[in-house]
């Protein structure tokens, strides 16, 4: 689906599945979905590798952000501006939630979370009741990595570049129950999913029950072999948790093409969604066996809301994630998916034949998307970082692990090939002059 196939028809009833809910009452969001439409409908007939690159095709959509364009925003992938549609559907919900809040709270709007709930559960390709809302990847992932029945002795395996949240949470759990924490080493970059997979194989015990796995690492963009880790640990008797904090929304995929029965994304990275949302799945069988973060009433033993229950909190801030679904629909997640491959690699391949560059982040396309991580031998990170936000206004993240070092790059729908440009003619100029003093 695509910008031009969203009429106001199509648009308005897509809300029964959970998408577009301000749009009924708010002309000016609706006017910024048709602005949209009408944008691209000359692009309709190119398919998603056509549209990559097409910077006319694009430019309504950079336009659709609200981003200032006094610096160059290359760190996306911890949280990522949201659209003009959602920033305005959060707006109109908040103040609506303010209108005797009590009753349109939580007799009005709180229902129509279950519209929302729907459209992730489309997008996820799962049933609405797999799918609870949360308020970022870490809640989700420690309701799962907290609420498995675990005993003194129980090996949790995943590897050196997990993310250090996670890998606090499980310490926790060894300092207070005698659970083992078990990390393997994987490859920098890892060209090939054999790679990834042997590790995680020969880190396996008799005494090896959960597994945690990320579907890209945060620190290089690594897609992980999370299908074929599902299966092979599924053929032992082991859980397998996916953190899926980067990869939902900035890639195609489903659930069926994980085979997982747990995952956990953050919705304010590459969905676009109000900041503080997340998104948790638990296959429906395996619901009852996770307890939940704060405690819940035993009837809801088998409802996945029961990891919503975490007292009173903002309803406003999740319906607009409606808004973040029909953005992502609108574009097409196939295209969403090339376009932002397409950056990457417009930078990546700028830079590759410069002297002292290397690479954190494999070039393959199907194991990377939009996450790229580069160094310059002898150049400090944290420095060349420093100078690119002072000296010229560019965000990056300078990363520096026991493994490796280097800076994360992450452009966004609204980054222009220009931008890129000017970070590159820098970056080429400290390669060979080192940084100004």
């Amino acid at each position: 689906m695509n910008l031009h196939d969203i009429d106001r028809r199509t648009f308005i009833s897509n809300v029964g599945k959970g998408i577009g809910l301000a749009t009924l009452s708010s002309a000016y969001v609706m006017s910024l979905q048709e602005q949209l439409m009408g944008a691209t409908k000359d692009f309709d007939h190119l398919s998603p590798d056509e549209t990559a690159g097409n910077d006319d095709f694009w430019f309504p959509i950079q336009q659709s952000f609200a981003v200032s364009r006094g610096s160059i925003n290359l760190n996306n992938g911890g949280v990522s501006p949201s659209p003009r549609i959602v920033t305005e559907a959060l707006l109109r919900y908040l103040w609506q939630q303010e209108d005797a809040t009590a009753y349109t709270m939580w007799q009005i709007m709180q229902p129509q979370l279950e519209t929302v709930r729907t459209g992730l559960a489309e997008m996820f390709g799962c049933d609405r009741e797999e799918i609870a809302i949360t308020r970022n990847a870490s809640e989700s992932l420690e309701i799962l990595l907290m609420g498995l029945d675990l005993k003194n002795g129980d090996e949790v395996l995943t590897t050196t570049q997990d993310y250090p949240r996670m890998l606090t949470t499980l310490r926790q759990r060894e300092l207070r129950e005698g659970l083992i924490l078990k990390m393997v080493k994987i490859p920098v970059p890892a060209n090939s999913k054999e790679e990834v997979i042997e590790a995680f194989t020969k880190g396996i015990t008799s005494k090896t029950k959960v597994i945690l796995v990320s579907h890209q690492i945060n620190l290089t963009g690594q897609i992980m072999p999370v299908k074929e880790i599902c299966t092979m640990a599924k053929a032992k008797g082991i859980e397998v948790i996916v953190d899926g904090a980067h990869s939902f929304s900035q890639f195609d995929f489903k659930q069926k093409d994980l085979n997982c029965d747990y995952f956990g994304t953050s919705l304010h990275k590459w969905l676009y969604a109000p900041k503080g949302t997340g998104m948790l799945f638990i296959k429906k069988e395996k619901i009852s066996k996770i307890w939940p973060l704060m405690a819940a009433d035993v009837k809801q033993a088998t409802d996945i809301r029961k990891f919503e229950e975490i007292g009173t909190n903002s309803i406003a801030i999740k319906l607009a994630i409606g808004e973040a679904i029909a953005y992502t629909n609108g574009i097409g997640p196939k295209r969403k998916e090339a376009r932002l491959r397409y950056l990457s690699r417009y930078w990546m391949n700028a830079l590759k034949n410069e002297k002292n560059i290397y690479f954190n982040t494999s070039f393959n396309d199907s194991i990377s998307c939009a996450i790229g991580n580069f160094g310059i031998e002898g150049v400090d990170p944290g420095a060349l970082g420093g100078f690119l936000l002072s000296k010229h206004k560019i965000h990056t993240t300078p990363i520096v692990h026991d493994e490796f070092k280097g800076i994360r790059i992450t452009p966004n729908l609204y980054t222009t090939t220009s931008e890129l440009d000017r970070f590159c003619t820098i970056v080429k100029d400290v390669c060979k002059n080192g940084i100004p003093k």
